[in-house]
C-alpha cells in the first residue's frame, strides 16, 4: 500500500516499482510481482535490481531458460560486491570448447549455493582436461573428494593458472538447464571415511531411529529473519517420543542453549563439528534430517538422505512453488508455511509426519 501511494504520487518511481514487485512476491502473488518488475524494467531498461528480481521470480516459476540467462545480472547489483573477483581469464558460459583447458570454478553466495550447484563439476570435466574448484574454508575438506576436480583450493590460498572461469551458479546457464534437465542423481557428496570413523564411535548405534535437527541459516543473510524457523519455534520436535535427536545447529543463538538445557534427550553435536566434513559425517549415520531452508538441507540432499525442509510462505525460488518435492533433492520433502510467519502449521504437519515414522522401528 505505501508504494502504490508512492507511485500513485510518481508513476514513474522505478525503485518503488521495484519494491512493490518484492512485496508481492512475498505475498506469493507472482503474476503481480512481474508486471511490477516488468514496469520498472520497461522505464529503465539496465536497472540492475530489477532484473535480478524478476530473474528469481522466473526461477521460481520454473521458467528457467530467460531466468537463468537473467539472473547474470547479480554481478552489477551491490548486493553481491562481497562475491565479485577480478579475474584476467573470461568467463565461460557454456559457449567455448574446453578440451585441453583448464577451468576455474568458484564460488559464491552462501554454503548451500555451492553444494548445491558444485552437482556441475562432473559435466564440466567431461569437457574439459583439468578443473579447479575454490571454495570457502570450511567447505574445502567435504568437496576435496568431488568427482571430476584435479584440484580443491580454500579461497584465499593461491591459485594455479587457468584458461577459463565460472561461478557456480552460472553453470545451470552454461547447460542450458531445464526443470527436466537438472542433474539429480544422488549422491554426488560424501564424509571422507576418517570423519565417518570418528563419529561412529561418539555415535553408537541405539536401534532407535535417528533425526538431526538444525534451525537457522547465516544470520548476516539478509532474510535469514523469515527464512529461520529458530529453535523456540521448533522446539516442539524436541519431544517427539521413541526417536533419537541430534542437534547439528553449529552457530547457536541467544536462548538456544536454555531450550536445550530443558530438553535432556536432544543430544546438541554442534559445539563438536569443525567443519562441512563433520556435519556430514553426522548425516550419514543419521535415518532423517529436519531443518529450515539452510546449508544443512542441501548437503542431506547432495548425499541422498531423506531430509525435511521447512520453508517460509514466500519460499526462495530454488525451492519452486506448490510442490511438496525437489526436482534438485529426490530425497527432499518440503512442508511450507500455510501462512506468513505461520511456523507452528508447519511444526504440527511435520509432528504428524513424524510420530508415525517414529513407532516404527
Amino acid at each position: 500500500e505505501c508504494y502504490d501511494r508512492a507511485l500513485a504520487l510518481k508513476p514513474d518511481y522505478v525503485e518503488a516499482l521495484n519494491n512493490r514487485g518484492n512485496a508481492l512476491q512475498a505475498l506469493n502473488r507472482i503474476a503481480e510481482a512481474k508486471a511490477s518488475f516488468d514496469k520498472a524494467l520497461a522505464l529503465n531498461p539496465d536497472y540492475d535490481e530489477a532484473h535480478l528480481n524478476r530473474s528469481c521470480l522466473r526461477l521460481l516459476s520454473g521458467d528457467f531458460e530467460p531466468g537463468w540467462k537473467e539472473y547474470e545480472w547479480r554481478w552489477k547489483t551491490r548486493a553481491t560486491a562481497p562475491w565479485r573477483r577480478d579475474f584476467a581469464r573470461p568467463l565461460w558460459l557454456g559457449e567455448e570448447p574446453l578440451a585441453d583447458r583448464t577451468i576455474l570454478l568458484h564460488d559464491e553466495q552462501g554454503f548451500g549455493d555451492a553444494i548445491q550447484f558444485v552437482r556441475y563439476l562432473p559435466l564440466v570435466a567431461a569437457r574439459a582436461a583439468k578443473v579447479i574448484l575454490e571454495v570457502q574454508p570450511p567447505l574445502k575438506a567435504l568437496l576435496s573428494g568431488v568427482e571430476g576436480a584435479c584440484l580443491v583450493i580454500g579461497r584465499g590460498e593461491d591459485l594455479p593458472a587457468f584458461d577459463f572461469r565460472c561461478p557456480l551458479l552460472s553453470l545451470p546457464l552454461a547447460f542450458k538447464t531445464r526443470l527436466d534437465t537438472i542433474p539429480a542423481t544422488v549422491p554426488y557428496l560424501s564424509a571422507s571415511e576418517d570423519r565417518i570413523i570418528k563419529w561412529k564411535q561418539r555415535l553408537p548405534p541405539s536401534g532407535k531411529r535417528r533425526i538431526g535437527i538444525a534451525w537457522a541459516g547465516n544470520p548476516a543473510f539478509n532474510g535469514d529473519r523469515t527464512r529461520s524457523i529458530g529453535l523456540p519455534r521448533i522446539s516442539p520436535l524436541l519431544s517427539v517420543p521413541g526417536v533419537e535427536l541430534y542437534g547439528i545447529q553449529r552457530d547457536l543463538r541467544d536462548g538456544d542453549r536454555d531450550i536445550l538445557r530443558s530438553h535432556p534427550q536432544v543430544v546438541q553435536l554442534g559445539d563438536a563439528i569443525e567443519d562441512f566434513d563433520d556435519t556430514a559425517a553426522i548425516i550419514s549415520l543419521l535415518d532423517l534430517v529436519i531443518s529450515s531452508d539452510t546449508s544443512v538441507v542441501h548437503l542431506a540432499g547432495a548425499m541422498g538422505k531423506p531430509v525435511w525442509i521447512l520453508l517460509q510462505y514466500a519460499a526462495d525460488w530454488r525451492w519452486l512453488m506448490g510442490r511438496d518435492d525437489s526436482p534438485w533433492y529426490p530425497t527432499a520433502r518440503l512442508f511450507r508455511q500455510p501462512a506468513i510467519d505461520d511456523w507452528e502449521g508447519v511444526v504440527a504437519r511435520v509432528m504428524q509426519e513424524l510420530l508415525p515414522l517414529a513407532e516404527r522401528q
